[in-house]
């Protein structure tokens, strides 16, 4: 019941779930932030969807010419939206400052340790002349993919054991050891200091879910 009740509320394909209204606070601000920017601005958008932006109404505004870089490429439907393969750790393909903004929404925790995270961090910087990242905070109580208490604080042997198990939030039971243990390490959420020493002009902008702080916006140069 608690697990159903969080999946509608954490729901992005639900417009009138929580997490979309938050979802709807964040692109208002980072619309903002953009607005004064000379048109049409060049987004890269690192590991993110076209859902995405049809959602937050950018798609086919010609005043935003954005590039999603994923592992795996897809056809675009949209005029302003180019699709493209790439590794957020790594995008050599793209020179420095080659955007007026690096845009990145809850990806990061999922790139690897925090070393594979810091390659990221220092990709967005390179990439974008300006950068715009959000990711959840390890200190919220409920972890967002997997929707259990404390789930982050778990040894690694416990978190296998419940996927095994269970199914936990987005993810369905995986009684496969192997596959269980990928699930697991595939998330590494990060704390503030965390945050702050990856992105060390960046300001942090706290988004609250039940009055506390869910999850991070760091963006900077702007």
């Amino acid at each position: 019941m608690i697990r159903d009740t969080l999946k509608k509320m954490l729901d992005v394909g639900r417009d009138d779930s929580v997490i979309m209204k938050i979802r709807l606070k964040r692109i208002a601000f980072f619309k903002d932030l953009v607005s004064p920017l000379s048109k049409p601005v060049k987004i890269i958008d690192v590991g993110g969807t076209e859902l995405f932006w049809e959602k937050m109404g950018l798609a086919d505004d010609a005043n935003y010419q954005i590039t999603i870089l994923n592992l795996s490429k897809t056809e675009s439907h949209h005029l302003n939206i180019r699709l493209v393969i790439g590794d957020a750790r790594d995008m050599k393909e793209f020179g420095d400052g080659n955007f007026d903004v690096a845009f990145s929404n809850s990806v990061i925790e999922h790139v690897g340790e925090l070393a594979e995270q810091r390659q990221m961090a220092e990709e967005v910087m390179r990439v974008g002349k300006r950068y715009f990242v959000q990711t959840p905070n390890h200190s919220f109580p409920f972890e967002p993919h997997f929707l259990f208490p404390f789930f982050q604080f778990f040894p690694p042997a416990l978190k296998v054991f419940m996927i095994r198990h269970f199914s936990l939030g987005w993810y369905p039971r995986i009684p496969e050891k192997e596959e269980a243990t990928k699930a697991a390490k595939s998330i590494r959420l990060l704390r503030r200091r965390e945050v702050a020493d990856l992105f060390p002009d960046g300001k942090i902008r706290d988004e609250k879910l039940f009055g506390l702080t869910s999850s991070f916006i760091v963006y900077g140069r702007w």
